[in-house]
């Protein structure tokens, strides 16, 4: 079975670096003469991966706008996962879990098992401890699937968190990039990424030593370009993937905007 970081890297190779966020927002709905609806959820998020599929290596559906409409939302939510992979595009569902023991279990079967949710990755939130994801790493591992650890994210207020210092004198998000450096080298299945935003300056830690995947949110409307995203990480070995989601959903619902907007992204 292919890991997660061998099919990632192919998806990279054969349609480029980008990964488009389904974020059905509200304000999106309008801009698209949409409902804020369940059915206007389901035909902006369907419609962009009909016009990208065969376009884009992932799409990153934000799992809250499709929750806010219950158990409709969630239809909408594991058709537009059945879609993407369909269309041969890889899916980083955007949920941000992180809990303890077994309800951690349940989310890693949920979102990196072979159910409706099934992934092909997942975000995850490592504050109740980064050992304490560990279900979500074992189902990564043995299902060929990949885990993102929010490590430095693109919103300004999680530097009073993410730089804030540990026992050591290192700050959390380096001990965040060494926890799953260690994992993936014990593993050799580089299961373990990272997110980073690329809406800093600096990351903040030393990602020299890591070597598997990090998804980088910012690219577009959050003002980060691509040549912030290639200096920013230029002295590592991983294998970056830049996602946007408003700057290219402003761009439909014309399918030819789309890819338009696409195109320009990937460079």
């Amino acid at each position: 079975m292919p890991t997660y970081l061998e099919r990632l890297r192919a998806a990279i190779a054969a349609r480029g670096a980008l990964c488009v966020g389904l974020d059905p927002h509200p304000s999106l709905l309008e801009r698209w003469g949409l409902p804020d609806d369940v059915s206007g959820v389901e035909r902006l998020a369907l419609g962009v991966i009909a016009a990208l599929g065969d376009r884009v290596a992932a799409f990153k559906p934000q799992s809250a706008f499709f929750e806010v409409f219950g158990a409709a939302g969630l239809r909408v939510l594991e058709r537009a996962i059945a879609d993407a992979q369909a269309a041969g595009a890889l899916v980083i569902v955007d949920a941000k879990r992180g809990d303890i023991g077994s309800t951690m279990e349940a989310y890693a079967q949920a979102y990196l098992g072979a159910g409706p949710l099934g992934g092909d990755a997942l975000t995850v939130s490592p504050y109740l401890g980064f050992e304490a994801l560990a279900p979500a790493f074992e189902a990564a591992e043995a299902n060929g699937k990949g885990v993102y650890v929010l490590a430095r994210t693109s919103n300004p207020e999680g530097g009073a968190v993410q730089l804030a210092t540990v026992e050591g004198g290192s700050s959390v998000v380096q001990h965040i990039v060494d926890q799953a450096t260690g994992r993936n080298r014990r593993t050799g299945l580089q299961a373990i990424g990272l997110v980073v935003g690329g809406t800093h300056g600096t990351v903040g830690a030393d990602l020299r030593l890591f070597a598997g995947p990090i998804l980088v949110p910012g690219l577009g409307a959050q003002g980060a370009t691509l040549e912030d995203i290639r200096r920013l990480f230029a002295d590592t070995a991983a294998t970056v993937l830049p996602t946007s989601s408003r700057d290219v959903l402003l761009a439909g619902p014309s399918p030819a905007g789309l890819r338009a907007k696409v195109a320009d992204l990937v460079g």
